[in-house]
């Protein structure tokens, strides 16, 4: 079978998730494996071109992974034709000027989330995307973590019964730069460049209520700058003006009860860094990135609270690991062959802009609600 090879802008490499996970083990690992196969068997790989704002970082990159193209001209990446998608995984502040732009010459867009600061922005890029005619498509990564998959297996075999709840915890301690150096970019800690947890997390969390729970009818928020001052990686101290740590409670239909706290300012103990218990009336499961126990209605025990006598049973012990039945690829890698599918042959792939723009207003909620101190409704979009 044949096998053709399509330019892919990718803009933002430079940073830690653009390089490694999109640029590294998503984009360069499917053209080792030879390409993505179409439904006819063809392959097609893809010839990434580097954008950004420093030349030497992205030559240093070129240079590295044997990549012949590299520019700070986005204007001049757009211009060639034989570059159909664009790739956005800049600052949150930067992207919707430079995917407008995208769409404007014409591209098919990728783009990381959030795809705006404001769903005002977000349902902009929607509409102009579907207005020009390009295919538009937003990173929703953990929807494809091992852990996720097991407990949507859980959810299509009717194994919890009628859900009831839903309770997430995710995060782990960033050093705050000054004894140790910090590993997140500092931006993340203010708000005027894109930063704030709410706005980082909240879209995740969206998605991830919205395709294995159900529609999010409202929210209750508390956000909070925990650590008021960090350091930069100039070694700067900076006033830190976005939050850090967010606390939410989210309703959702069929009345499911979603509760997830957020925090870049809680030390980890728990089996990974993020993990969501879900009960039901017929069994439970907790699920991670990777791993998934569940606790089915006939084995679980009857405690008994008696805080006169120590606790005999490990509580743990009571639940089983959910098999792997599966071989697992990397999410990120995951979607963007799905994405490349979707803009060759037209396949499904409904991770799209609308879908990127409630995760921006879930976020906009929830930044109202900590702001009015009260339950905020989420309208449908």
């Amino acid at each position: 079978m044949s096998v053709r090879t399509i330019g892919v802008v990718m803009n933002g490499v430079t940073g830690r998730m653009g390089y490694r996970q999109h640029l590294v083990r998503s984009v360069l690992a499917i053209n080792e494996q030879g390409g993505v196969t179409l439904s006819d068997g063809s392959r097609v790989k893809l010839k990434p071109v580097l954008v950004g704002r420093n030349a030497d970082k992205l030559a240093d990159i070129a240079s590295k992974h044997e990549i012949s193209d590299f520019t700070t001209d986005l204007d001049a990446a757009l211009a060639d034709d034989d570059n159909l998608i664009y790739f956005d995984a800049q600052v949150t502040s930067a992207r919707v000027k430079a995917v407008l732009k995208a769409i404007e010459a014409g591209k098919h867009i990728y783009a990381e989330k959030p795809t705006a600061e404001s769903t005002q922005e977000a349902i902009a890029l929607a509409e102009a995307a579907t207005a020009k005619g390009v295919k538009n498509g937003v990173v929703q990564d953990k929807l494809f973590l091992p852990g996720l998959l097991k407990l949507k297996r859980l959810i299509d075999g009717g194994f919890f019964g009628r859900i009831l709840s839903v309770r997430g915890e995710f995060g782990y301690w960033v050093f705050e730069g000054d004894w140790q150096e910090a590993q997140r970019p500092s931006w993340n800690y203010r708000t005027e460049d894109g930063g704030g947890i709410v706005l980082d997390m909240f879209p995740h969390w969206h998605y991830v209520m919205e395709n294995l729970f159900g529609r999010v009818q409202s929210v209750y928020a508390k956000a909070v700058t925990h650590i008021p001052a960090r350091v930069d990686e100039q070694g700067n101290t900076y006033q830190a003006t976005a939050d850090d740590a967010a606390y939410g409670i989210f309703e959702l239909e069929g009345g499911i009860v979603a509760q997830i706290n957020s925090s870049w300012t809680v030390r980890v103990n728990r089996d990974e860094l993020v993990e969501f218990q879900v009960d039901g009336t017929h069994g439970s499961a907790v699920a991670g990135l990777r791993n998934c126990r569940a606790q089915h209605r006939s084995a679980t025990p009857k405690p008994v609270w008696n805080p006169d006598l120590p606790a005999t049973a490990r509580f743990r012990d009571g639940w089983q690991e959910v098999p792997d039945n599966a071989e697992f690829d990397n999410g990120f890698k995951i979607q963007w062959e799905g994405f490349v599918r979707h803009v060759l042959e037209d396949a499904p792939f409904p991770n799209d802009f609308a879908s990127g723009a409630r995760g921006v207003q879930l976020a906009e909620m929830g930044l109202r609600s900590n702001a009015e101190g009260r339950r905020i409704e989420v309208p449908g979009l």
